[in-house]
């Protein structure tokens, strides 16, 4: 008796590759179809289709894919606005649980094949779309942090520019035009940035409750819940941490092998960047995240070590203050922070 149906999908710009498995009650994964379609909506209608005639209808299919840059994003809504079950995975855990198959072909077939078997073997959380609010601050979050590097690229460009023994004028024109452009489109997203979130009152009350965190402001605030998605889906500290890529990895074997330890980076890039700049804020003006900072380097020695223990800590805080619907407490702070001293002490790695 079959109990559970998954089609892994191999999502790339222009297709779907996708592999159909099921589960007995055995417990004995069965690959038996694969097919590839266009990813197009007329593509999506037709794998929808085929999954439909070759799988049964008492036992529900779960759609499994990767977190491919942006383009699984059409098939994920398509799917569930079907309201079919869909799944995405971080493309690290994918690729680690490739690598356990012992498959020595890699193509896009194999591909899905493990995609496939990963959703047969495993359990995993159904994928909800995010909610209307915080896929527009996503977006204009995002937008603002690639304008703030442009920004960056022609202030450094400049810079160069004027250190020339004989600059060129109309050049430097040229990149003080484009810097002002920046400029004013930054101010432009904040406006609308401050207007999405006062136009939502729920959501407005959230961002006033994250912001009493020292170091954490409003644009910081945005971007922790726009990548979240609320926080939805996420049951606990642990798991939001190795979202967002600040859990730690650690390689020891016997006594002759231990290596340094480091946090994975295998998450979310923009909840660690948000996250950087408020770490350092918080250590220079909350007396509690000073003696924190304080005691890690005084153990260690390195000081962006510590200050990736900050960033997990706020995060983790966050997560809390959200959750409870309370403001931050100065001292329901300090007592909870000694009592999780020895796990920050714990953490390595550097900022990306």
């Amino acid at each position: 008796m079959i109990v559970k149906q998954v089609a892994g999908i191999d999502v790339s710009q222009n297709e779907l590759v996708v592999c159909l498995g099921s589960m007995s009650d055995t417990w004995v994964p069965d690959l038996y179809a694969n097919k590839t379609f266009p990813n197009t909506n007329a593509g999506f209608k037709a794998f929808t289709g085929w999954v439909s005639k070759s799988t049964i209808d008492a036992v529900p299919v779960r759609y499994v894919m990767e977190a491919t840059g942006v383009y699984h994003q059409k098939l994920a809504y398509f799917l569930n606005e079907a309201e079919l079950e869909v799944t995405i995975v971080l493309p690290n855990k994918i690729s680690n649980y490739a690598r356990s198959l012992d498959t020595k072909t890699v193509t896009d077939k194999t591909a899905s094949q493990a995609i496939a078997q990963f959703g047969l073997e495993r359990k995993l959380d159904l994928w909800e779309k995010p909610q209307e609010v915080y896929n527009k601050i996503k977006h204009l979050t995002r937008e603002r942090d690639q304008l703030v590097s442009e920004r960056t690229m022609l202030k450094n460009q400049l810079h160069a520019e004027l250190a020339q023994a004989y600059p060129y004028k109309k050049s430097l024109d040229r990149v003080r035009k484009r810097i002002a452009l920046l400029d004013k489109q930054e101010k432009e997203i904040m406006a609308e940035l401050r207007g999405i979130i006062a136009s939502d009152p729920e959501v407005q009350k959230i961002v006033m409750i994250l912001c009493s965190i020292p170091g954490i402001g409003m644009l910081t605030a945005a971007t922790v819940l726009a990548e979240t998605n609320g926080f939805e889906l996420i049951r606990n500290k642990r798991q939001l941490t190795s979202y967002a890529g600040l859990d730690v990895k650690e390689k020891q074997s016997g006594t002759s092998i231990k290596g340094k330890p480091r946090i994975s980076k295998k998450g979310n890039k923009y909840l660690r960047k948000a996250l950087y700049l408020p770490a350092l804020s918080a250590i220079r003006h909350e007396e509690t995240f000073k003696n924190i900072f304080v005691r890690l380097v005084s153990r260690h020695g390195i000081k962006m070590k510590a200050a990736v223990a900050i960033q997990r800590k706020l995060l983790e805080l966050m997560f809390t203050l959200f959750k409870t619907k309370t403001k931050f407490d100065r001292k329901i702070l300090g007592k909870g922070i000694l009592k999780e001293m020895v796990v920050l002490e714990e953490l390595g790695g550097e900022h990306e």
